[in-house]
């Protein structure tokens, strides 16, 4: 199916539509709102990257830019509202398990909308799901808005060694640099580097998971969803 955006926002979240039906999608609920296709879900394909244009460049020096006539736009027209408290057209979160415009890493996962406080994850961070295995979460602290959370599943878990992280299956130690846990059993999670009002009005039964930074050596740590 083709998307576009249809111009229209819920809950301050962008809402797309299909070429083929006209149906409407929450992005952020990741179903259909109204039209032929209403109740059903969207399959999430967890390959984007959000970076800068510097990160990227260097990654891939060959990249085609996409522009209109030409032109490219330097402006941010986000500035504003990325350092301001209120969010969009001063929308407030309900749910008052996290102020307003906490920055959250939010996904869908089995039927299911979780999420959890970015400032909770800075060199990394691991959860356990419900229903087994565990999420690995991590952010430098010098890392932009524009920059995507590291978000990567494991049936076994994730253990911390001293300083390093380590995938419990194989063994392998997550590489900073790359961000990555070369060679483990690791599935990437796809999901929403986002405000909480904005996650939680679109999706009212979330569970927020508490991640603990974790030494299994030590039997220390315990996470939890609320």
């Amino acid at each position: 199916m083709d998307f576009e955006p249809s111009g229209g926002l819920t809950n301050a979240s962008l809402v797309m539509q299909d070429q083929q039906t006209d149906t409407y999608w929450s992005l952020m609920k990741g179903s259909a709102l109204a039209g032929e296709l209403l109740g059903e879900s969207l399959q999430e394909l967890p390959v984007g990257e959000k970076v800068t244009w510097k990160e990227w460049r260097k990654k891939h020096p060959r990249t085609k830019v996409l522009s209109v006539n030409g032109q490219e736009d330097g402006r941010n027209p986000y500035g504003k509202y990325l350092t301001d408290t209120k969010g969009f057209r001063g929308l407030k979160a309900k749910d008052q398990r996290m102020e307003t415009k906490t920055p959250i890493f939010a996904f869908h996962r089995a039927g299911e909308s979780f999420a959890v406080d970015l400032g909770e994850v800075v060199s990394g961070a691991s959860v356990a799901m419900p229903g087994g295995g565990e999420l690995f979460l991590f952010r430098e602290k010098r890392d932009s808005v524009m920059r995507s959370t590291t978000a990567l599943y494991s049936a076994t878990g994730f253990s911390k060694q001293e300083k390093d992280w380590v995938e419990d299956t194989s063994g392998a130690r997550f590489d900073r640099a790359t961000r990555r846990f070369e060679s483990a059993p690791v599935e990437p999670v796809g999901g929403f580097d986002t405000y909480w009002y904005n996650w939680s009005l679109n999706n009212p039964a979330t569970k927020v998971l508490q991640p603990e930074s974790f030494d299994r050596s030590n039997g220390m740590g315990k996470r939890t969803a609320r």
